[in-house]
């Protein structure tokens, strides 16, 4: 027997041997395509592997109002019917429309591709795909960008596929999974939200209707591409009427009748866009949940349906009125102070309005923030002593010299004005842009930017080095939710609190006992304990945005609490904020609120964020594409929407007013000086200080006079038409003492502008070096440059004013054609 094996092997191997080289490949390449169509069979997919098991999430709102269904494809969330009880129309048209020869064929149609190939070839371009129902269903089981390594994987998902399911089982999988538009997936989901009728009632019309969106859900919407949709629809009734399962009568018959759709909620009442964000941020406990569940799961919110409601209407009026300046969008916020619950949330002004990108979210949306997080700024320093209550800052032009780039010389939003010097209060509550700019300078844009990660800006992720010190004017980018919760700290004298979006739900699956929301509404006898039983609640709980930085290391933050009072009693001063903002602006109210708000560059941006004792609101108008609008600014674009928020949110009973902040005293001070105020003080107010500054404040205010002010106010003083600030009524504003000027060599006459401030617009008489240049009454006197040194003296009547430089004429001049100012021979300017 061993001898007879061994003879019939030896004479295998003799054949093998002597058979030609192209046979064998032939053989070989046969047998792995035998190996590799056979390995599917030892790892079957089967119904079961892939069942939807996760059905829809049903949100209601805090008094259990119903807001809407989510069918995510991320979830799997569906509304999963089996084939029998979908109407055979549909069923035949999707056949016809995607794989005519589904019951012909296995995972791959041969035929289809062969045909496939053919046209590509003739026309030098893919005409026409091969993809079998199948293939599509396995695309949608493992969604990957369309590549030939992506291509085979699709292939070999299809053949484990058809070995462990039958066609009914394939086709039932597919039809209940079909991309239909928007977050709807699957026919009978389709058809709920499209015709409000179940798939088993569907007739031909409806039918290829919905069989024709699969092939792009997105560009042919019903509700905004009709006529393209119908033009597919088309497609559909000519295949069908090839494949015979319609005749052409009836197939015109469908193309002439009228389709009614449902109103483009998609199953939503309110909040779609906080519905969709809800669904897709679940916690761990809420997965597992979902996970074991087949019935549909109902979340009950924080949300206030009426608000929300009010607040999407004052949304869509506000952009109506503002769509001749070039606004098409905004969002806004609103968050209960006392318990964090977020009441209100709208993303855009209609969120299916595809046409106008109405599914963007404002509330998540990245941009510039302009001037919003000046206050934390202010609050950071007051916090380390950087400036007090009543330092005075210079709001006057100035230039901060950049490495490889021009001089950078911050503007306020009135470009040519400056007020010169004024007091904390002032410039925070104008939005000053130079005096907030120079409090950054002093605290340092790294620790600005670490406060920032502490209060829950987690996309302020660059170095401090690529912000700059733009960051105080808004030169990163932050979202509006970022924004509500960092105010809502402030709100709350800088206590972190979770913000809460549902209700509290334990790792265990057991509904806490204490729930900020208020009761369920009252159930008849016997359906409560069912109801609470359907409803899985929960709670996001956000925690300290910090820890989620890439710096994980920062402190909590120091509960200051004095500073924080400090910053709101600031933005609530309606008086304080007149300079710019006027007293009858959209951010006053009849009752006390802190505001703040922010425009970015080239008016792309605008925002209000604000709040009372009560609520924190946050509002941002903008377009959506980052087009500039028409010179609208935050007080224009933003504070009208924010202000009628809130004198919503508090018609019935107006709040509490803030509390002063602890542990400080008030004192009157003069605007100019900070000090106490002088018979020559031309403005006063009341502003707080610590009880160990006071000495200060009493001592320094008799060796101050607000007719010193340093020479950086100067070329601010040069523009005054006329001013009470000069010492004596008269200055020298330009040059300075000592200052001394490089002039070239090339010829030609160069002159130097001389500038003084004439309080009383006097006749002045110009000397130089004991000379007399001229009199006038003007503020200026040109003079042409010539070396020396010179002693420039100003007089009227009885008062004088002088100041010594020098002009130099170097051998070579690496400044042709400029006049080059150097001050205390460190820096030089060209002017």
């Amino acid at each position: 027997m061993i001898k007879i094996t061994k003879h019939i092997s030896k004479n295998i191997k003799q054949k093998w041997q002597h058979t030609k080289p192209r046979s064998k490949f032939i053989l070989s390449f046969a047998l792995l395509c035998l190996t590799a169509r056979s390995l599917p069979l030892f790892a079957p997919i089967r119904p079961q592997d892939i069942a939807q098991n996760q059905q829809t999430l049903e949100f209601i709102d805090r008094n259990g109002l119903p807001l809407g269904t989510i069918l995510t494809r991320d979830q799997e969330n569906t509304v999963v019917v089996p084939l029998e009880q979908i109407s055979p129309l549909f069923i035949n048209a999707i056949i016809a429309a995607e794989d005519k020869r589904y019951y012909q064929h296995g995972a791959l149609d041969i035929k289809a591709i062969g045909r496939s190939l053919l046209e590509a070839i003739q026309a030098k371009q893919i005409v026409s795909g091969a993809s079998t129902i199948t293939m599509q269903l396995a695309r949608m089981l493992e969604p990957t960008p369309r590549t030939l390594v992506n291509k085979v994987r699709e292939i070999w998902l299809s053949w484990r596929i058809t070995a462990g399911m039958n066609k009914n089982q394939i086709l039932q999988s597919y039809v209940n999974r079909l991309p239909m538009g928007g977050n709807i997936y699957g026919v009978e989901a389709a058809s709920r939200a499209y015709f409000g009728i179940s798939a088993t009632d569907l007739n031909l019309a409806q039918a290829t209707i919905l069989a024709a969106l699969p092939n792009d859900p997105t560009d042919l919407n019903p509700y905004y591409n009709w006529s393209l949709l119908k033009q597919r629809q088309i497609y559909v009734l000519k295949r069908m009427v090839e494949d015979n399962y319609i005749t052409s009568a009836e197939a015109e018959k469908v193309l002439a009748e009228k389709i009614t759709l449902q109103p483009k909620n998609q199953g939503i009442i309110a909040a779609p866009h906080f519905l969709f964000w809800l669904s897709q941020n679940q916690s761990t406990a809420i997965n597992k949940h979902l996970s074991t569940t087949t019935t549909p799961t109902v979340i009950r919110t924080t949300i206030d349906r009426p608000l929300q409601q009010f607040v999407t209407t004052q949304v869509q009026q506000v952009i109506q009125n503002l769509t001749p300046y070039n606004v098409h969008h905004a969002a806004a916020i609103v968050i209960n102070n006392q318990t964090g619950e977020v009441l209100a949330y709208v993303g855009s002004p209609d969120y299916f309005n595809t046409q106008k990108m109405g599914s963007n979210d404002g509330v998540q949306a990245l941009r510039q923030p302009g001037s919003t997080l000046k206050p934390f700024l202010y609050q950071l320093a007051l916090e380390n002593q950087v400036i007090n209550p009543n330092t005075i800052l210079p709001d006057v032009p100035t230039y901060y010299a950049i490495p490889g780039a021009k001089l950078y010389s911050p503007t306020n939003y009135n470009q040519d004005r400056f007020l010169g010097p004024v007091i904390v209060r002032v410039a925070l509550a104008n939005s000053l842009n130079i005096p907030a700019v120079r409090v950054l300078e002093k605290v340092g844009v790294e620790q600005f930017l670490n406060r920032l990660h502490q209060l829950g800006f987690q996309h302020l992720q660059a170095s401090p080095e690529h912000y700059g010190l733009g960051l105080s004017l808004g030169s990163g980018e932050v979202s509006l939710w970022e924004l509500a919760k960092a105010y809502l700290i402030m709100a709350r004298q800088g206590e972190i609190i979770p913000v809460v979006t549902r209700e509290r739900w334990e790792a265990e699956g057991r509904r806490q006992k204490e729930s900020p929301l208020s009761p369920l509404p009252p159930f008849e006898r016997g359906e409560r304990q069912n109801y609470l039983e359907k409803i899985t609640f929960f709670q996001d709980r956000m925690r300290e945005d910090y820890l989620q930085t890439k710096n994980k290391n920062l402190p909590p933050l120091p509960k200051a609490k004095s500073e924080w009072m400090l910053i709101a009693n600031m933005l609530s001063d309606t008086h304080a904020r007149a300079a710019e903002f006027g007293v009858n602006s959209a951010l006053n109210l009849p009752f006390p609120a802190a505001v703040k708000t922010g425009t970015s560059s080239d008016f792309r941006n605008t925002w209000t964020v604000g709040f009372t004792n009560d609520y924190t609101v946050a509002v941002w108008v903008g377009n959506f594409s980052g087009e500039s609008m028409v010179e609208i600014s935050g007080v224009m674009g933003a504070a009208p929407l924010w202000n009628r928020i809130m004198l919503h949110l508090h018609e019935k009973m107006e709040p509490k007013g803030f509390r002063p902040p602890k542990n400080m005293v008030q004192r009157p001070v003069c605007t100019i000086s900070g000090l106490r105020p002088k018979s020559d003080c031309p403005s006063v107010i009341t502003e707080y200080f610590y009880p160990e500054q006071l000495a200060e404040y009493e001592n320094l205010s008799a060796l101050y006079s607000v007719e010193n002010l340093p020479d950086e106010y100067n070329e601010w003083l040069a523009k005054q038409s006329k001013s009470s600030l000069v010492s004596g009524g008269l200055k020298i504003l330009f040059p300075q003492e000592d200052d001394y000027f490089l002039m070239d060599d090339v010829g030609g006459e160069k002159k130097l502008e001389f500038k003084l401030a004439n309080a009383q617009e006097n006749s002045v008489e110009w000397w130089l070096n004991g000379e007399k240049l001229a009199v006038n009454s003007d503020n200026s006197l040109f003079w042409k440059l010539s070396p020396g040194k010179w002693t420039l003296e100003v007089r009227s009547a009885d008062i004088i004013d002088r100041v010594n430089f020098e002009v130099k004429l170097p051998s070579k001049s690496p400044y042709n054609g400029f006049s080059i100012r150097v001050r205390s021979q460190e820096s030089y300017q060209i002017r």
